[in-house]
């Protein structure tokens, strides 16, 4: 099992960069494939990111490409999601995941483990 808690959100100005982290528990979080997803108020959880154990392979959302970096310190247990050129549509509650299979994956259903969330807002 692992926990795993997000920080770094917080209130930026259009165009402007946050780095959310994810911190997990535990000396195992290299066997996990790791997601970024977020939900914006009365919209579904959606996918914005994903990497495998290793770091080797990268998804993203189309919404979000070119924008939005995804990367892993197996070392210190950390995932990051770097965002840059943020807009007032990126403003969501974001959650980090952790995936048990080799695959990377695009839907929440495949993921084993959440943390709580960090808001990101973007102001106009």
């Amino acid at each position: 099992q692992v926990q795993l808690v997000e920080s770094g959100g917080g209130l930026v100005q259009a165009g402007g960069s946050l780095r959310l982290s994810c911190a997990a528990s535990g000396r195992t979080f290299g066997m996990y494939a790791m997601g970024w997803f977020r939900q914006a108020p009365g919209k579904e959880r959606e996918f914005v990111a994903a990497i495998s154990r290793i770091g080797g392979n990268t998804l993203y959302a189309d919404s979000v490409k070119g924008r939005f970096t995804i990367s892993r310190d197996n070392a210190k247990s950390t995932m990051y999601l770097q965002m840059n050129s943020l807009k007032p549509e990126d403003t969501a509650v974001y959650y980090c995941a952790a995936d048990r299979t080799i695959v990377v994956h695009t839907t929440t259903t495949e993921y084993d483990y959440w943390g709580q969330g960090t808001q990101v807002t973007v102001s106009s």
